[in-house]
């Protein structure tokens, strides 16, 4: 059995990672694009946030890392459009470059210690008492969700989802898809440079390594989400990726309250996203077999 204690960390940190399944909501579902850059983006955010907090401003942290990521984004998006180079590439041309940049952004050091620092969650400590990190993780997530869903309904949200359906159909309609894919990658990647700067403050430090493998964690979340809730409307899409990354997090917990070495986690997401992107497929070719 889970404790009080694991499963309020679970819930804690599944509301921190959502944000991530929400950007490649927009990346690899809607604009149908696989944005290698969600690594490096995750740890921008989190070194942005924790060298902005640690000057004193934690609640500027965040907005100051979603610009950032914003700005990889851009720098992807531009590499894609104009220069021609595929998607993929595109993304790890830029992840490779966001090491150098996390770097520098943290003093050319490893990791960043916010042990001695204000955060958001401890200024609110006073007024929410033991739910203080459990209501800002909460609050600022289903936010970004609603604000993303109604952003979506709107003449430029549906632009930038057409490009990811039929952008050919699109380019005939005069909307330029070069900007719509640009606006789509920032806004995947400021939402994942959020997702960092709010662990940064949550787990008091910054790491150059926080952001490996989250392109996997991501998936896994948003698939697990896509299995539970039919698809269809985008509010649907948007709470499968919420409660599919609460999910992930229960199972990352159960594994370790079975001591299973934390070296494995990562292997355990690649099955977990092997096994839901694969079992659909099997499943319609036994019926075909059949």
């Amino acid at each position: 059995m889970l404790s009080g204690a694991v499963i309020l960390s679970a819930l804690e940190l599944g509301c921190i990672y959502a944000l991530v399944a929400l950007a490649l909501l927009v990346s690899f579902r809607i604009l149908n694009i696989a944005d290698m850059t969600t690594d490096g983006s995750f740890t921008l955010g989190c070194a942005v946030s924790a060298t902005v907090a640690v000057a004193g401003h934690p609640i500027l942290a965040l907005p100051a890392a979603m610009l950032a990521g914003a700005a990889a984004g851009g720098i992807t998006a531009l590499l894609q459009t104009r220069f021609r180079i595929p998607s993929i590439l595109a993304g790890i041309i830029t992840n490779t470059g966001l090491y150098t940049v996390n770097l520098a952004v943290m003093g050319f050091s490893s990791n960043v210690n916010m042990l001695k620092t204000d955060t958001v969650f401890t200024l609110l400590r006073p007024l929410l008492g033991p739910s203080y990190r459990i209501v800002p993780a909460a609050v600022v997530t289903v936010l970004s969700a609603v604000l993303l869903v109604l952003f979506l309904k709107t003449r430029l949200g549906l632009s930038i989802r057409a490009t990811g359906d039929n952008p050919d159909m699109v380019r005939a309609s005069s909307i330029n898809t070069g900007f719509t894919i640009t606006v789509g990658l920032c806004l995947s990647n400021a939402l994942t440079a959020l997702s960092g700067a709010l662990l940064a403050q949550y787990q008091k430090t910054a790491d150059i390594n926080l952001g490996t493998g989250m392109v996997i964690i991501g998936l896994a979340s948003l698939i697990i989400g896509e299995s539970l809730f039919p698809r269809g409307k985008l509010w649907m899409k948007a709470a499968g990726a919420l409660v599919g990354s609460l999910l992930y997090r229960f199972i990352i917990a159960i594994a370790l309250r079975m001591d299973l070495p934390s070296e494995c986690l990562k292997l355990i997401s690649a099955v977990i996203v092997a096994l839901a992107i694969g079992l659909p497929g099997l499943k319609k070719g036994r019926k075909a077999a059949c």
